[in-house]
Formats: C-alpha cells, sequence, structure tokens
C-alpha cells in the first residue's frame, strides 16, 4: 500500500464513526423526547381515514392486468430504441432491419391487444 492511504483510511473510518453516532444519537433522543400515550386508536391501522374492515374477497379484473403488460411492453421498447437511435448512423444497416423486426413484433403485439379489446377501458 502507498504511503499515506492508511491516514485516508482513518478518516473514513472516523467520519462513518461520527455519522452512526449521530444517526444513534437521534434515534436516542427521539425515544426519551417523544410522548407516551398509549391508546387503543393509535394501535390500529391508518386506511385512509376509513376504520379497518374484516376481510372482504372482490374480484380484480383481468383487464388492469393486462393494460399494465401492454404498458410495461411498450416501457421497455422506449428503452431499447433510444440507444438504438443513438448509435444508428455508426452501425452496420444489418441493425437497422433487427430494429425494424423488434418494431414489427410490437406493433402486432398492439394490434392483437386492440382487436382483443383490452384498449378500452369501460
Amino acid at each position: 500500500m502507498p504511503q499515506g492511504f492508511d491516514i485516508n483510511w482513518i478518516a473514513v473510518l472516523l467520519v462513518g464513526g461520527v455519522g452512526l453516532g449521530a444517526v444513534a444519537g437521534m434515534f436516542v433522543a427521539s425515544y426519551i423526547l417523544a410522548p407516551k400515550r398509549p391508546s387503543e386508536i393509535k394501535d390500529t391501522p391508518y386506511e385512509c381515514g376509513i376504520p379497518p374492515a374484516p376481510f372482504v374477497w372482490s374480484q380484480i379484473q383481468i383487464r388492469y392486468y393486462v393494460f399494465a403488460i401492454l404498458f410495461i411492453i411498450f416501457d421497455v421498447e422506449a428503452v431499447f430504441l433510444f440507444p438504438w437511435a443513438v448509435v444508428f448512423l455508426k452501425a452496420p444497416p444489418a441493425v437497422f432491419y433487427e430494429m425494424l423486426i423488434f418494431i414489427g413484433i410490437l406493433f402486432f403485439g398492439v394490434i392483437y391487444g386492440w382487436r382483443k379489446g383490452v384498449l378500452q377501458w369501460r
């Protein structure tokens, strides 16, 4: 190890220790200074201002799932299209046709979803 690196690591450890001590001090101060008045209302879970009710089974429609999957598919498409557009001018011509195939597959996915009616929000 080169000369002087051990001094830098001591500084890092010292700053880390001071940081951990500060966090621990804040937790202790919060525990000591916080008001402690337990009640039954404070122990119940908060549900948007509505008192919690027993579990009631409800059916979730599949169209929400399909809509979310279509969104993820086109989000991934955007992630692949941006870097491709940046390097397109330097890439060989085969890259252009590969991207056309990729976009074509996704286009057929949209057409399939559209024909099945999953893009209509009822």
